[in-house]
């Protein structure tokens, strides 16, 4: 080591690998800020996804009881779906008397009650989708459910509630004249796409498939 050694430079000893070593910077300010600067950071005015989703609290119990209604508004409006087949069935097959009677029973079951079961299902769906890590519009099962109820109360406010209004008349006046109601026969379409559309929901409910709803950046 003695033979390598040349001198002193700078009141320091030299040697050969000296010239082949680049001399020894200080670390200043400078380089600190740039060591921090690189950390990843959010950009001013964006937050992450699951910041921008709008989630509601619900406690357990609450959340239980929620649900319980939308499952029971669920199975009530099967069941209406199922009483107004059978009394269409009836006023399009049965004696006089009998086609009468149903078709003037037709307006109790379609009209305000598929409304209020199908309100009470939409409202706690909401509830559960709000206070749940799905969402209303993170899942496309969920949007699928939520197209679904809006689209069936709607045609029954717009649609069947005047429909079966104007049947159910014409059933009164048939039984106080001893007449068959005329009915159509495409009066069958309103309780099977209705009952097949909410089974088709409850479906969704149970398998949860498509996954999550893919948004643009």
């Amino acid at each position: 080591m003695c033979a390598r050694l040349h001198g002193y430079a700078g009141g320091r000893i030299r040697d050969d690998s000296d010239e082949r070593m680049p001399p020894p910077r200080a670390v200043g300010i400078v380089d600190v800020m740039n060591v921090t600067t690189t950390t990843p950071t959010i950009a001013a005015g964006r937050a992450p996804a699951d910041a921008r989703v709008i989630r509601l609290h619900l406690p357990a119990r609450v959340r239980k009881l929620v649900l319980l209604v939308h499952l029971a508004a669920a199975g009530v409006w099967l069941g209406l779906d199922l009483v107004l087949g059978i009394l269409v069935l009836t006023a399009l097959g049965a004696d006089p008397t009998a086609a009468a009677a149903a078709a003037a029973s037709l307006a109790a079951v379609a009209t305000w009650p598929l409304v209020i079961v199908g309100v009470v299902t939409l409202v706690s769906g909401v509830l559960l989708g709000l206070g749940s890590k799905y969402g209303l519009v993170r899942y496309w099962w969920v949007l699928a459910k939520l197209a679904i109820n809006l689209v069936l109360v709607t045609l029954v406010v717009l649609v069947l509630w005047p429909g079966m209004t104007a049947i159910g008349e014409a059933g009164r006046a048939a039984l106080e004249s001893g007449d068959t109601p005329v009915v159509g026969a495409t009066l069958v379409f309103p309780p099977v796409v209705s009952s097949t559309v909410v089974i088709v929901a409850m479906t969704l409910s149970v398998f949860k498939p498509w996954g999550r709803v893919r948004r643009s950046r």
